[in-house]
C-alpha cells in the first residue's frame, strides 16, 4: 500500500486527502499542527466574514455540486459564513476517517528522500508527498516599522481586539482582507475612522443576489493579451452584466495565462491584475451593502496611493506619510495580498527552496511545477512523486486559489488526466 503525506490541513489539504482516500487504495498521513479544516481562510474567520462565492460553488465533491449547500441547509445562491465552511471541511474529513487516514498534529520542517521531516525531528515515511500549504505570506510595506501599533498579521490571535476603539486606524491594502478587518473593527462601538489605502484605491466589487448565467466571450481570434482584453470588454458591453462575462471567462483563464508571453504576463500583473481581482473576487451582497454604509457614514475611507514612511512618536501610535500628507494613526494593519517568493515563503516552503528541492516559479508568485503539478527542483529536474496543490501553483497557473480549481487539482492527484 502506497503512503501519501499531505503537508497542510487547510482547504487544499482536506480536499486532497478526500480525493486520495475516495479514489485510491493509498494510505494518507495528513500533517497539520492545528485543527485540520481551518487554514488562513476559515480558521480565524468571525461570524460576519462571509464566503465570497455562492454555496453552490463550494462543494468538496465535484460530482455532487450541491453537497455543501445541503450540508448548510441553504440555497445554492446563498453566501454562507466562512466559519461554516471550516466546520464543513472538518465534517468532510470526519466522514472519510478510517484506518487509512492518520492525522499528525505537527509542523512539517522539510522533505527527505523517504518522506517528510517534522519539526520535532521525527519522520513521516511516504512514497508520495503533496504540498498543500496555502498562499505565501502577505506582502509587507517597505516602510514597515518594528512597533507594537503595526499589525503585520491581522489574523494573529487577538491582534485586532488589541486595537482601541477610539483611535483612527490605517489599513494597508483595499482587498478582501481589508474588508474583513474593517467589518471586525466596526462590529462594536467604534467611532474613530478607518482609512484603507492601496495603489489604485479600488475595493472589490459586489455580487448580485442571484447569479446570471455565465457568458463566454469569443476568444478564437485572440492572439495577444490586448486581443483578449478587447474581446472581454466587447462581450461585457453586449451582455449588459459584466459579472456574467467574468464568470464565463473563468474556465479559460489558465489556458489564456499559459499562452501569454512572459512579457504579456508581466504587463497583466502590472496593469490589469488588480482591476481583474476586483471584478473576479467579489463581495457578498450583504457585505457590499455594509461597506457602502460605512463609507456613507464616514467610518471607512478608501484612498489611492502608497505609504511612504512610518515613524513612531513618543506618545504612541504611528505617523504615516501618505501621498496626501502625514497623518497620525493609533494602529496600522497590514492587509496586503500574498507577497512574492522567495521573501514571502513560509518556513516549510523556504526550506524546500534552500535545499534545492523546489524553485521559484514565474514572476515569484509561487513554486515552479510541470504540467502535472509536480515540483521542479533548483537544477530543473522534475521531482517525481512530489506534488503541489493550491495557491502556490500561481504563476505557472493563474486561477488556482478558489475551491473549484483546487478541487479539480485534488481530483487529478488521485485520477491523473
Amino acid at each position: 500500500m502506497t503512503t501519501v503525506a499531505v503537508v497542510g490541513g487547510g482547504c487544499a489539504g482536506v480536499l486532497a486527502t478526500r480525493e486520495l482516500l475516495s479514489n485510491t487504495d493509498d494510505r494518507v498521513v495528513l500533517i497539520e499542527p492545528d485543527e485540520p479544516g481551518g487554514g488562513l481562510a476559515y480558521g480565524a474567520a468571525r461570524p460576519w466574514h462571509l464566503l465570497n462565492s455562492r454555496a453552490g460553488a463550494m462543494s468538496a465533491d465535484s460530482r455532487d455540486p450541491g453537497h455543501f449547500a445541503r450540508w448548510a441547509g441553504c440555497s445554492p445562491d446563498e453566501f454562507r459564513p466562512r466559519v461554516d465552511y471550516g466546520r464543513y471541511l472538518r465534517d468532510v474529513l470526519s466522514d472519510i476517517s478510517g484506518p487509512r487516514l492518520t492525522i499528525r498534529r505537527s509542523r512539517a520542517a522539510g522533505l527527505s528522500a523517504t518522506g517528510v521531516v517534522l519539526a520535532d525531528g521525527a519522520e513521516v515515511k511516504a512514497e508520495r508527498v503533496v504540498v498543500a500549504t496555502g498562499s505565501p505570506a502577505p506582502a509587507q510595506p517597505a516602510a514597515r516599522p518594528d512597533h507594537p501599533d503595526y499589525v503585520a498579521d491581522p489574523w494573529a490571535k487577538g491582534a485586532l481586539e488589541a486595537i482601541p476603539s477610539d483611535v483612527p486606524v490605517l489599513l494597508v491594502g483595499a482587498g478582501l482582507t481589508a474588508i474583513d478587518v474593517a467589518l471586525t473593527l466596526t462590529e462594536g462601538d467604534r467611532d474613530a475612522p478607518i482609512t484603507a489605502v492601496s495603489r489604485r484605491g479600488q475595493l472589490p466589487l459586489t455580487h448580485t443576489e442571484v447569479a446570471a448565467p455565465p457568458v463566454g466571450p469569443a476568444l478564437d481570434d485572440c492572439a495577444t493579451l490586448r486581443d483578449v482584453v478587447r474581446a472581454v470588454r466587447a462581450e461585457a458591453a453586449r451582455a449588459g452584466d459584466w459579472r456574467a462575462v467574468v464568470d464565463g471567462l473563468r474556465p479559460y483563464l489558465d489556458q489564456l495565462w499559459t499562452a501569454f508571453t512572459p512579457a504579456e504576463q508581466d504587463a497583466f500583473l502590472r496593469h490589469l491584475a488588480r482591476p481583474w481581482e476586483c471584478h473576479r473576487h467579489r463581495m457578498a451582497p450583504s457585505v457590499g451593502a455594509r461597506v457602502a454604509t460605512l463609507r456613507e457614514e464616514g467610518r471607512l475611507e478608501v484612498r489611492a496611493g502608497g505609504v511612504r514612511s512610518m515613524t513612531a512618536p513618543p506618545a504612541g501610535g504611528l505617523l504615516v506619510e501618505l501621498e496626501a500628507g502625514v497623518q497620525w494613526f493609533g494602529a496600522v494593519v497590514n492587509c496586503a495580498g500574498p507577497g512574492r517568493l522567495p521573501a514571502a515563503a513560509g518556513s516549510f516552503v523556504g526550506g524546500l527552496l534552500a535545499a534545492g528541492q523546489a524553485r521559484v516559479g514565474p514572476h515569484g508568485l509561487g513554486l515552479d511545477i510541470d504540467a502535472s503539478g509536480r515540483l521542479i527542483a533548483a537544477d530543473g529536474r522534475v521531482q517525481e512523486d512530489r506534488w503541489l496543490i493550491g495557491p502556490l501553483r500561481r504563476g505557472a497557473l493563474w486561477e488556482t486559489t478558489a475551491v473549484p480549481e483546487i478541487r479539480a487539482q485534488a481530483h487529478n492527484l488521485a485520477i491523473p488526466v
